[in-house]
């Protein structure tokens, strides 16, 4: 909890405290995610299995002191992962200007990792992709910050 501010643990407590239905000090794990996101940070389904949540409920609990830390390693993680993800789209940028082909983001949005849905990929696109030029490239440096800055990836899970 070093690397921690005195808000951001406060926030942590809270965001927890919301998801401690018995007031025991403990989370069902499979409200890990939830907390998480409410944190405004946006933990794949895999990290989250990984810091210890679960898909069923009482399969385990998430003590309050543990809580912190997961907060830190992905809040931590952000800037990582921002960096990750522009690299990937950086393989698609065959001019190696910044652009890509609007239809490829949309391809990978869809069939890639996390699959999402059709109008979730819709959604995205609409809220956080500026226009293609005329011979239908994007600025995907742009996209990527707008996204990651609005939270989509959590808001659609």
């Amino acid at each position: 909890m070093a690397d921690l501010n005195e808000d951001q643990v406060e926030r942590a407590k809270f965001a927890f405290d919301i998801y401690d239905t018995e007031g025991n000090g403990q989370i069902d794990a499979v409200d890990l995610g939830r907390v998480l996101y409410a944190l405004n940070l946006n933990p794949t389904l895999a990290t989250i299995e990984k810091l210890g949540g679960t898909k069923k409920k009482g399969k385990s609990k998430i003590l309050h002191q543990w809580f912190p830390i997961f907060f830190q390693i992905m809040s931590t993680d952000s800037n990582t992962v921002y960096e990750d993800f522009l690299e990937c789209l950086k393989l698609y940028d065959k001019q190696e200007d910044g652009t890509m082909l609007g239809a490829e983001l949309h391809h990978i949005l869809i069939s890639l990792g996390e699959r999402m849905e059709e109008s979730e990929v819709n959604e995205v696109l609409q809220d956080c992709l500026d226009a293609e030029d005329e011979d239908g490239f994007v600025q995907y440096a742009p996209f990527l910050k707008k996204m990651m800055t609005m939270g989509q990836l959590h808001k659609l899970k």
